[in-house]
């Protein structure tokens, strides 16, 4: 039998034949109990004595000192533990939480541009991303160059008259913005390499943003995998479905997923079919992704069979 602190073989009477003490290394002791942790057939018999065992082990001279290593050997595994915690999917959940982060704050800041900007060149007609690269690289309509598109007009504009350090300051804040849409290019391109490793079927099934948002939903691959495709189906429309439950409207047909072509782009009376049909192959893409980790063009090629059959029989 092994504990955390030793090897030990038990005689059938219950007293100790050999015992094999471990050193008193907390770090290589709190890599040993993790390992046990992993694994339910060394958990000793409620008889088994430990205290007394590490004792005549000679593993520790007393009780307080059994105590103190097993404290310490206990915070230093944890330590690990969390340490070790980072996995793939988890960094893709927190891309997926920055790029919502990053959407609501590009979405908040380029409105307040557009309405700044829109009361001195309402005639640029430009918004989000256009406008804060236009303002970012131009400033206020009497900079810009001759040879720009906008140039006549910008000399005929009703807007409001700004001067220069109105120009600075909204040339800046435009600059801003358009770094932040630069950064969420790059989260973005991040999440699709990541998918890509991490899961190769659920990419090719959902696409990369759908796939991530998915995994990030149900709170990691392992977690998804484990859901029945119904429940995918309708992830991310809680409030329709405690409405059905509730007795107060019909089930919702799909959640997040409606995101997908295949629903979005779908006639309204098979919606429900494709989301059926989708859902199952995200159920099956994500299993496959979480105990292989290698991908199965069978998976996608069944879709495409169902998504033909449901369309040809309508």
């Amino acid at each position: 039998m092994k504990t955390w602190f030793a090897d030990i073989e038990i005689n059938e009477d219950g007293s100790v034949a050999e015992c094999s003490p471990c050193t008193q290394d907390v770090q290589q002791l709190a890599e040993r109990l993790l390992v046990f942790q992993k694994d339910p057939k060394q958990i000793p018999p409620a008889c088994f004595d430990p205290v007394q065992n590490a004792i005549e082990c000679g593993f520790a001279a007393g009780e307080t000192e059994y105590y103190s290593l097993l404290q310490q050997t206990c915070i230093a595994a944890t330590r690990l533990k969390i340490k070790n915690s980072y996995s793939p999917d988890l960094r893709i959940i927190h891309a997926v939480e920055a790029l919502d982060d990053i959407d609501e704050a590009a979405n908040l800041l380029a409105e307040r541009l557009g309405i700044w900007y829109g009361e001195h060149f309402p005639e640029a007609g430009m918004l989000t991303e256009n406008l804060a690269k236009f303002v970012a690289e131009n400033g206020l309509r009497q900079d810009l160059q001759q040879d720009s598109q906008f140039h006549e007009t910008a000399r005929s504009s009703v807007g409001m008259e700004m001067d220069a350090e109105d120009g600075a300051i909204i040339k800046a804040f435009a600059a801003d913005l358009t770094s932040l849409y630069e950064r969420r290019h790059v989260i973005e391109a991040y999440i699709h390499k990541n998918m890509e490793q991490l899961a190769p079927n659920l990419d090719e099934v959902a696409g990369a943003n759908l796939g991530a948002r998915l995994i990030s939903m149900a709170g990691g691959l392992q977690s998804l995998s484990r859901m029945p495709s119904s429940t995918i189906q309708v992830m991310g429309a809680n409030q329709a479905l405690f409405k059905h439950l509730r007795g107060k409207a019909t089930s919702p047909k799909h959640g997040i997923i409606f995101n997908h072509p295949l629903i979005k782009n779908s006639h309204p009376k098979i919606r429900g079919k494709m989301a059926r049909a989708l859902a199952s192959g995200l159920s099956i893409a994500s299993r496959v992704d979480a105990f292989s980790g290698q991908l199965n063009p069978a998976i996608k090629e069944k879709l495409d069979r169902k998504v033909r059959s449901i369309k040809e029989g309508n």
